[in-house]
């Protein structure tokens, strides 16, 4: 079987914790099949972290849940920020059709390749296979309707969070996202991201 790593970050939202240009990453998760690994601390550390892990793990599948979106432009202007060079390559593209707004300082969504992984939005690729009855593509009302129990808090309260339950949370998430892609792996995979040959100049301050 393919090796697929759900990912997730939490992001500081004392700060509203949806500008990249002003909140600070929390915390990463990383699940596998077979565990979870939790980055927390200091941002540079975290964003040191998961660069590094992943650069050691087996090439394999990246999963996100609206990752084209948010997680990973979030991370490349967080590195950015820091001077910090990541593996990660973002291209843009047009052909993603928005329902949301795309992240502060952006045009648009992502496809995306970290070192030697592809990537998978699983929320596209959800999004894509709903039929019209579907409900909420939210990842929480996903999980539910496929039987999975998620860790539930008060989303603008984060950062109150303690670090046990901010490690739950966030492990929770890249653990849902994972699940979700495998539940449906041999339809969800047609979706994998195109890796970008030339990651695009307005994200890639990391390279």
């Amino acid at each position: 079987m393919t090796a697929a790593y759900g990912l997730d970050i939490e992001t500081d939202t004392s700060l509203g914790g949806l500008d990249p240009r002003t909140s600070p990453i929390l915390a990463v998760a990383l699940a596998s099949d077979t565990g979870v690994t939790i980055i927390r601390g200091p941002e540079t550390r975290i964003l040191r972290e998961v660069d590094s892990l992943l650069g050691l793990l087996a090439p394999g599948v990246i999963v996100t849940w609206n990752g084209s979106g948010f997680d990973l432009p979030f991370l490349a202007d967080r590195a950015r920020r820091h001077g910090l060079r990541l593996g990660l390559r973002l291209s843009i593209d047009p052909g993603i059709v928005r329902f949301h707004p795309p992240l502060p300082g952006h045009a648009g969504f992502y496809r995306a390749s970290w070192y030697g992984h592809d990537h998978l939005d699983a929320y596209l690729a959800y999004r894509a296979l709903a039929t019209e009855d579907e409900g909420s593509l939210a990842l929480k009302a996903v999980a539910a309707r496929r039987g999975l129990s998620a860790v539930e808090v008060d989303r603008s309260r984060i950062h109150q969070l303690s670090p046990d339950d901010l490690a739950s949370y966030v492990a929770s998430d890249a653990g849902l996202a994972l699940a979700l892609a495998r539940a449906r792996w041999d339809e969800t995979v047609a979706f994998l991201d195109r890796r970008p040959p030339v990651p695009d100049l307005a994200v890639a301050g990391q390279h």
